[in-house]
């Protein structure tokens, strides 16, 4: 085989292997999608099929009446449309700092950066949770917030800095000779032409805020307070029985919106951390 065959050949090879692993991960949507849609005559055959057969709502309808979705949409929507704010405002001057001035401490915060994205989740809760006790903060709203935005504060930092390091430098030399301080600089010249990337930190912020599961479900305990997928977990009976048919809808209902904002700042994303990168 020839130079060009070999390369055509890996190069097929690469695409079925980046095809097969898309239906890995598209896999569990589609069947979501499948069972959303299927009667219970449907849901408990021993030969499930891949679509159904007689497409209903009425999960969607059982769904709506056995839990309060639409209050944990609302508690959700507000936890993560604060922690995105709360986290663009913070980390919007930080990241200017930490790609502008190279020291000790802005190498500190990009390790920091770098270590806190491997802690779990369960080892920080107990001391945490100790914390937020000590502040009247467990089952509020506000103590979620507060953990959400130390939470996703480190990537919104990795992920600003490297829209910072892509803006030219002459820019902001040019509005110092106009007389220009630092801080008219950040906020009339560094800051538009941040803009997308701000929108993508705030969008992604969002999105960690809107699917997280297990702080919500150790901080909040009232009912009336609890988030989307805190009350996903109540379609499931206390036998371990899951009704999979309301399940399916209200899962469904619960991940469009991190499909359809994912869909739109992926590119955004990825800029950002190679932005970085550039040189001007």
């Amino acid at each position: 085989m020839s130079w060009r065959g070999r390369r055509r050949a890996a190069r097929a090879g690469q695409y079925l292997a980046l095809l097969g692993y898309l239906v890995f991960l598209a896999f569990p949507l589609l069947w979501l999608v499948s069972t959303a849609f299927k009667p219970p005559t449907e849901l408990a055959t021993l030969h499930p099929t891949w679509l159904p057969e007689r497409p209903t709502l009425d999960n969607f309808r059982r769904a709506f009446d056995e839990q309060p979705l639409l209050r944990a949409a609302g508690n959700s929507l507000l936890t993560a449309v604060s922690a995105a704010a709360i986290s663009v405002l913070i980390a919007t001057p930080m990241a200017y700092v930490m790609a502008r001035h190279r020291s000790a401490l802005s190498r500190a915060a990009t390790g920091w950066v770098v270590v806190s994205q491997a802690f779990p989740f369960v080892l920080v809760i107990i001391p945490l949770f100790l914390i937020l006790k000590e502040f009247r903060l467990i089952d509020e709203p506000a103590g979620l917030v507060l953990v959400y935005v130390v939470w996703s504060l480190p990537f919104a930092l990795w992920m600003l800095a490297g829209y910072v390091r892509a803006v030219p430098r002459e820019l902001e030399e040019a509005a110092a000779v106009d007389g220009a301080g630092r801080l008219r600089t950040l906020v009339s010249v560094t800051a538009p032409l941040l803009a997308p990337g701000i929108v993508a930190t705030a969008l992604f912020t969002f999105i960690t805020a809107w699917n997280e599961f297990f702080f919500a479900l150790v901080l909040l305990k009232t009912p009336e307070k609890q988030t989307m997928p805190v009350v996903l977990t109540h379609f499931i009976g206390t036998e371990g029985v899951a009704d999979l048919g309301p399940l399916a809808a209200a899962a469904l209902l619960a991940t469009l919106p991190s499909l359809v904002l994912f869909a739109f700042i992926q590119r955004r994303i990825t800029g950002g951390l190679l932005a970085g990168a550039v040189k001007h």
